[in-house]
C-alpha cells in the first residue's frame, strides 16, 4: 500500500511539473509574441519616418525554363507615401513609375501605362513594397499575414496572401532589412519559380 501512496504521489508530483513547465513555456511564448508585435510596431514607426529614398538595386529572377537567371540592374526611388520609381539600366535602359494608382512604364520613345485597378493579380505585390516603405501595417495586413522575426537592427517580415486568388499564384513573400533600409525582396511563386531583389545602398544627391 506504502509504494501505492508514492507512486501515486510521484505522479501528480510528475503531473503539476508538467503543467508547469507547460503554464511556462505558453508564457515565455506569449511574452515573445508580444516583444515581436512591439518590435513590428517599432519597426513600422522607422519606416513611416523616413519620406525619401534613392537606392541601387539587383533583382534576379529565377524560371524553372531557364538554366540560369534574369538579370537586371538599376535604382530605385521612393517617396512618400506612394511614389516608387524604378529606373532599370541593364541590360537595357527602361523606367517603371507608380504613383496614385497607375503604372508606367518608359522603353525608348514608348510610354505604357497601365491602371492597377485593371490588373488586381498585381496589386498585392506592389503593395506590400509600397506599404512597407510608408511604414504602413494596416494596409499591410489587409492584403497580408505578417509574421515578424529578429530585432529592429536585423529584421525579416513574411507576407503570406489572404487573396485567395493571389495565394495561387504567390506562396510568400520575404523582406528582410536593418532598422528603416529594406535590404531584400523575395517573391515564391506557387510554381516554383522566384524573384530576388537586393537592393544596395543609398545614393547621394
Amino acid at each position: 500500500m506504502a509504494d501505492g501512496i508514492r507512486l501515486r504521489a510521484r505522479s501528480r508530483t510528475l503531473s503539476r511539473g508538467v503543467i508547469a513547465m507547460a503554464l511556462g513555456l505558453a508564457w515565455v511564448a506569449n511574452a515573445q509574441s508580444a516583444y515581436a508585435q512591439s518590435d513590428l510596431d517599432q519597426l513600422m514607426g522607422l519606416l513611416a519616418q523616413r519620406k525619401h529614398g534613392h537606392v541601387t538595386f539587383v533583382e534576379q529572377h529565377f524560371l524553372a525554363m531557364l538554366d540560369r537567371p534574369l538579370e537586371s540592374s538599376g535604382e530605385l526611388l521612393y517617396d512618400a507615401p506612394d511614389r516608387l520609381e524604378k529606373r532599370i539600366l541593364r541590360p537595357k535602359p527602361e523606367t517603371l513609375l507608380l504613383e496614385q494608382g497607375v503604372l508606367s512604364a518608359h522603353r525608348g520613345h514608348r510610354t505604357y501605362v497601365l491602371a492597377l485597378r485593371d490588373y488586381p493579380q498585381v496589386v498585392p505585390l506592389i503593395d506590400s513594397i509600397r506599404a512597407t516603405l510608408a511604414g504602413d501595417r494596416a494596409a499591410l495586413e489587409q492584403l497580408f499575414h505578417l509574421e515578424f522575426d529578429g530585432t529592429l537592427d536585423r529584421w525579416t517580415l513574411l507576407l503570406s496572401p489572404r487573396d485567395p486568388t493571389v495565394a495561387r499564384s504567390v506562396a510568400r513573400i520575404r523582406i528582410q532589412g536593418t532598422r528603416d533600409a529594406i535590404q531584400v525582396v523575395a517573391i515564391q511563386q506557387t510554381d516554383g519559380d522566384r524573384s530576388l531583389l537586393t537592393i544596395g545602398s543609398d545614393i547621394t544627391p
